[in-house]
């Protein structure tokens, strides 16, 4: 059984900037910020880590219900923001996941620093959720490798009483990070520069497979011959 964790944004879709403005959003009706934020890296990075930057930036108290009160706001406002921004889905992405669900010996995951519910909600407006079951989110962790760990311990639930087998344990992203949380569970990774990495940096990180996108649906199967 091959399990597959994939991120999300930079790897599945473009949301159209929605996570950015709805951030800045959630900041300005939580607690009146309209400053700019500038400087704090957003690519492969966990939602809380995010946050817990953001609030460092602002001079905000740093403490639990400071996040939990961004967070809450960030979620009331991303539905709207991806609605109202012309996101896409990446070239390959749809046929690629609609053959894998196919598949009896294929289970595919999410391995993504979104919220879960914000993971959700992106996945549910590009009609991809269906292809999903379990993953691991960025709630509670800043550090993705920590996410790569709840993403392994949810396949593993769902993948009992069999154990994973490492050479058939998958995690695909766009960034250098999505490369190292991979290794860091034994993963096999593949790389693609659908997202703020071009194939010459992300080639740095040594990924296991490496693609400009997936637009050549067949060459990224052939990944996972068929049984």
């Amino acid at each position: 059984m091959h399990i597959i964790l994939f991120d999300i944004d930079g790897t599945l879709l473009h949301s159209g900037g929605a996570g950015q403005a709805g951030i800045e959003r959630a900041l300005e009706l939580a607690f009146g910020v309209t400053a700019p934020t500038d400087g704090i890296p957003t690519a492969g990075r966990t939602d809380r880590g995010i946050g817990q930057d953001l609030i460092r930036f602002h001079g905000l108290e740093e403490s639990d219900s400071t996040h939990a009160q961004l967070q809450e706001a960030y979620l009331r406002v991303l539905p709207a923001e991806i609605a109202n921004r012309k996101g896409v889905v990446y070239p390959g992405v749809r046929e690629i996941l609609a053959r894998l669900s196919t598949r009896s010996d294929v289970r595919m995951g999410l391995l993504t620093g979104n919220y879960r519910e914000a993971a959700w909600l992106k996945l549910r407006h590009y009609d991809l959720a269906k292809h999903f079951a379990f993953g691991g989110y960025g709630d509670d962790h800043a550090d993705r490798d920590d996410v790569a760990r709840q993403a392994l311990a949810m396949a593993a639930e769902q993948h009992a009483p069999q154990t994973i087998d490492p050479d058939k344990l998958w995690v695909i992203g766009d960034t250098p990070a999505d490369v190292r949380c991979g290794r860091a569970i034994g993963a096999r990774v593949i790389a693609v520069a659908t997202g703020a990495y071009s194939v010459a940096e992300l080639a740095k990180s040594e990924p296991d497979h490496l693609f400009g996108d997936f637009g050549n649906v067949e060459s990224v199967l052939s990944l996972w011959p068929a049984l």
